[in-house]
């Protein structure tokens, strides 16, 4: 079985700093539309809450 780091931190609200073993994101948001950059490309996520809906 692989080993696997991964690491969340949350800075300030609604700023979270993603880290794995090959890369790292930076997401910016709250619960339900988030945007995330990072080194492999932009994404935009957006979502009724409590719904799984997305």
């Amino acid at each position: 079985m692989p080993f696997r780091f991964w690491r969340r931190i949350r800075l300030p609200p609604g700023v979270t700093l993603n880290l794995s073993k090959s890369t790292a994101s930076l997401s910016l948001g709250e619960r339900g539309a988030k945007y995330a950059i990072s080194p492999r490309g932009n994404r935009v996520t957006a979502g009724i809450t409590g719904t799984a809906l997305f």
